[in-house]
Order: C-alpha cells, then sequence, then structure tokens
C-alpha cells in the first residue's frame, strides 16, 4: 500500500491533549494525586497505585531528561524510517521520575553517554503532528 506511515500516532479523545500540547512545543505527562507518580505513555488510570480517571491529571513536563539507553537503527523497512537511517532509538529517564522512548537527535552516535543530559524538542512528522525527540541539553 503507497502512502501507509508506521510513525503516526493515533490519537484518541484521551490523548488529544497530549498531542494539541506537543504541536505547541510541551510535553505533558500525567500525575496521580493519591501516590504522586508521573507516568509516561498516558493512561487514563495511575499504573502505579491503580487509582481511578478522577485521581489523575495532566501537567507540564520540564523537558529535562537523562539517556538511558539507546540503539542506532542502520535498518527499518517501515515508511518513513528506511529513509531516516540510520537514527538514534532510544529510552530517556525524565527529570519527574517516568522512563520514556524517544528519538536522540542532533548527536553523532558516537558522543552517546549513559546519563548524558537530554532536552525535549518536537518534530512535526505530518501536517499538524509533532512527535517529541531529545537533544544534547545545552546548559
Amino acid at each position: 500500500m503507497s502512502g501507509v506511515r508506521y510513525d503516526l500516532p493515533e490519537a484518541d479523545e484521551f490523548t488529544r491533549p497530549y498531542w494539541d500540547a506537543a504541536a505547541q512545543g510541551r510535553l505533558l505527562l500525567r500525575r496521580c494525586a493519591d501516590c504522586g507518580r508521573a507516568h509516561h505513555y498516558p493512561r487514563e488510570f495511575c499504573p502505579v497505585c491503580w487509582a481511578g480517571e478522577d485521581r489523575v491529571a495532566w501537567e507540564t513536563a520540564s523537558g529535562r531528561a537523562t539517556l538511558y539507553t539507546w540503539s542506532v537503527i542502520h535498518r527499518n523497512d517501515l515508511p518513513p524510517f528506511g529513509a531516516r537511517v540510520p537514527y538514534t532509538a532510544a529510552v530517556v529517564d525524565l527529570a519527574e521520575g517516568p522512563r520514556m522512548m524517544a528519538e536522540v537527535v542532533d548527536c553523532p552516535a558516537a558522543d552517546l553517554r549513559i546519563g548524558m543530559a537530554l532536552a525535549v524538542t518536537f518534530r512535526e512528522t505530518a501536517d499538524g503532528v509533532w512527535v517529541a525527540v531529545f537533544r544534547p541539553a545545552t546548559h
């Protein structure tokens, strides 16, 4: 099938605030009022203490993170990833606590280090669809 893309989110009514904030350059998390823990990816309940939807709310993240681990992808046959290789798929620890999968950009693979400071930025992957990516932080 031509035109099929595997990098676009499936936004729904619940995740719409997350994607709208990303389009404005803000990373949102969910935080539980019962246990105080933040989580990512967005869920309607707390995955730590199982508090319900009425106890979990959106908050803007600082955008600061540290690199937990990464892999440089040299081959990916799913569109449009093949046109992007090589790219760095990573897991980052957000300053607020949760881990998040994302791409690291603007950094040669040889310069990546576990624990390095990163900052969120956003890339438009389709018209009006923005996703969080991370680059080395400039302090």
